[in-house]
């Protein structure tokens, strides 16, 4: 009656030539079904049959007394071998491959029932035990509906483009390479890169985002998303098993074929208890010489709830954490981050986008901020350069109109020329400028270090230079955040480890409040960082990109992998992948692992105290083995209503939307200060 066994059998079913990745994981859970029995199947008519003849018998006890007993008896019998026949059946099948699990303790008090001539209490036991044990495959199949219902998201046919022609074919003939066209509300049928159109795209079921994601040309799209406004043409980069949606899929099924150090010992020590319960019952008998007992022992020992103390909190806890982008690789993690008391974080897009954002805007003379950036940011409008892309952004989110520039030209590296509203602008490094005929002691206005990470470009306009403007890696909005929230939540060492220059790192820990910092750092120097950590007697979870910070994902006891989505290096070099780049998901990790550590313990003492609770009542002749089923069903709907708190643990997380000034204020009050606001990431807004 274990849901472990259904939850085991259902995993093998699944194909592993597609999970070369993770087969270590399927030798490890493989060992673990060396005991694996049975688990009864039955049809919800024959339940139900089984009851009304059961129903019936009752019925006609109750309205002809004496007078209908031997057609109450018949009804009963029949309602008991309908009923019990499936369960009985389990145990046989059980004993013929050499087992003794808590099947036969249920079959023997079936038998023990009706072998006495109770044969409504036969169908009574029958029916509750098997009510409770669609209770538990319901629970895990619906757990686990969620999670295969990723498979439904991929269309099963694409419309492929050949010779500018539309044409119909299933998605598992898609190849790398073929341009698919997608129409709105279409799911994408496979990973890809848009050639054409523009769209907004729900990936809520990759990243975990909720709201949609404005996607173009250039952009990446996940099979299995949504496409909710625009017609695409996308290249298919990955197809079939091999696409984002295929990795999450196999990785969570991985994950739930994994065990707890707790379910090992349940299921080490299982076979040693059914012959306990016999020997329990055996005294029983000896003492009483009460079949009645006897019987009720049997039933309240199957300890249904006891073994679905773990699993249920696991699925649940896996369920919550896949909702929000959280891949789990083992299950055991979710035990892990509840201890781990040290965060060491790489800063280039882990702590920053790693986009350069501006920070300042410094005029000179009689020039606005928002002058400035109108002039720099339309020379720079035809550049692919990280600059010009910060520029157009900053100006879109202050609603800062950009005119079409004439005789654009850029010169690699060093800058561009334009003309604007008739003025021949300059934008670029400083030697540029002069390389070009500024001849004024412009820089002698700079008030910032480029030491500490600023990236400083200047504008002239006629020759004349009319301001400069700093940009610098954009930290995350929420980093303060998520860092003051592991703070709280008990991590007593949080660090940042960079291989960029040490005053940047400096500058950005300062932004975000961390308080231990180290630059200039190798891959081996971070490496032996987190080895040194760890050798302080701390558990080290390392937070990286998952590319570059490999060697030192894998040093730490958990390795945490940033923006997952899309990289393949990412979702396999770590222990856990986040799918978005939601730093406040660490804090939720760290949470719900303590969450479900609690849940499991509650779970396993109630489990532990209903069967010897039971034990004494049945054996005491309190409880009758009518009450003793109905108490087994009690038992465990407690324990999988106690676990499945934890499926809606982060639904306050949502995604973190930075702060703006209205559109109107922003092209009028964009302020000259070098000091980044921590909490926007954005220059400050008067």
């Amino acid at each position: 009656m274990q849901v472990t066994s259904l939850l085991s059998r259902q995993e093998h079913k699944h194909d592993h030539g597609n999970d070369h990745n993770h087969n270590h994981k399927h030798d490890e859970s493989c060992s673990s079904c060396g005991h694996d029995h049975e688990h009864t199947v039955v049809p919800l008519w024959q339940t139900l049959l089984g009851l009304i003849f059961v129903l019936n018998a009752f019925a006609v006890e109750w309205f002809f007394d004496t007078s209908g007993s031997a057609v109450a008896g018949f009804s009963g019998m029949i309602g008991a071998i309908i009923l019990g026949y499936p369960i009985v059946w389990t145990a046989i099948k059980d004993l013929r491959k050499g087992q003794l699990t808590t099947n036969e303790l249920v079959a023997l008090a079936i038998l023990a029932s009706f072998g006495s001539g109770h044969y409504m209490e036969a169908g009574v036991v029958a029916f509750f035990m098997l009510l409770g044990q669609i209770i538990e495959t319901r629970t895990a199949e619906g757990a686990r509906a969620s999670i295969e219902s990723l498979i439904k998201l991929t269309p099963t046919k694409a419309r492929r483009i050949v010779a500018g022609r539309e044409e119909e074919v299933p998605t598992r003939d898609l190849k790398i390479g073929d341009v698919i066209r997608i129409r709105p509300g279409d799911n994408v049928a496979a990973d890809g890169q848009i050639v054409n159109g523009q769209t907004s795209i729900n990936q809520a079921n990759i990243t975990g985002e909720s709201l949609p994601v404005d996607k173009k040309s250039g952009d990446e799209v996940f099979a299995g998303t949504q496409n909710l406004t625009g017609v695409l043409e996308v290249k298919v980069t990955r197809a079939g098993q091999d696409t984002t949606l295929g990795k999450v899929r196999d990785l969570i099924l991985a994950a739930e074929q994994t065990k707890l150090p707790i379910m090992r010992i349940i299921d080490q020590y299982m076979g040693f208890y059914t012959p306990l319960v016999l020997v329990i019952g055996a005294l029983v008998w000896a003492f009483t010489q009460d079949l009645s007992r006897v019987i009720a022992v049997f039933i309240v020992a199957c300890p249904c709830a006891f073994i679905l103390a773990t699993p249920t909190a696991m699925v649940a806890a896996l369920s919550a954490a896949a909702r929000l982008g959280i891949l789990i690789k083992n299950v055991a993690d979710i035990e892990l981050a509840a201890k781990i008391n040290a965060f060491v974080f790489d800063k280039t897009g882990t702590l920053t986008t790693g986009k350069l954002a501006v920070s300042r805007l410094a005029p000179i003379g009689e020039t606005q901020p928002a002058e400035l950036l109108r002039i720099a940011a339309t020379a720079e409008k035809y550049s692919n350069h990280p600059t010009a892309k910060a520029l157009a952004q900053l100006a879109g989110e202050a609603g800062v109109l950009l005119p079409e520039p004439k005789d654009f030209a850029e010169t690699a590296g060093r800058g561009v020329k334009a003309e604007v509203d008739g003025a021949k602008i300059l934008v670029g490094r400083a030697q540029w400028l002069k390389d070009n005929g500024v001849t004024e002691a412009f820089e002698q206005s700079v008030d910032l270090n480029e030491t500490e990470g600023f990236s400083l470009i200047f504008v002239a306009k006629e020759g004349k230079c009319i301001g400069w403007v700093g940009l610098q890696d954009e930290t995350r909005a929420e980093a303060r955040e998520a860092l003051a929230d592991l703070k709280q939540a008990g991590v007593r060492r949080i660090a940042m480890v960079s291989g960029d220059r040490a005053p940047v790192a400096i500058r950005v820990a300062k932004e975000i409040g961390c308080e231990e910092v180290v630059g200039d750092c190798l891959p081996q120097n971070k490496v032996e960082f987190v080895r040194n950590t760890k050798a302080k007697g701390y558990r080290v979870a390392v937070v990286g990109d998952g590319v570059n910070d490999a060697p030192a994902l894998a040093a730490g006891d958990l390795g945490i992998a940033m923006g997952a989505a899309g990289s393949e290096v990412a979702i396999h070099s770590a222990t856990i992948a986040l799918m978005n780049n939601d730093l406040r998901r660490l804090p939720f990790l760290v949470k719900l692992s303590r969450q479900t550590r609690t849940v499991i313990n509650q779970n396993f003492l109630f489990g532990v105290l209903f069967v010897i609770g039971g034990l004494v009542l049945a054996a005491m002749k309190i409880i009758n083995p009518v009450v003793a089923a109905v108490f087994h069903v009690l038992g465990s709907l407690i324990v999988v209503f106690n676990s499945a708190r934890l499926v809606r643990s982060g639904e306050e997380l949502e995604p973190y939307i930075a702060p703006q000034a209205p559109l109107g204020e922003r092209d009028t009050h964009i302020v000259a200060d070098h000091k980044t606001d921590s909490a926007t990431a954005q220059p400050k807004l008067a």
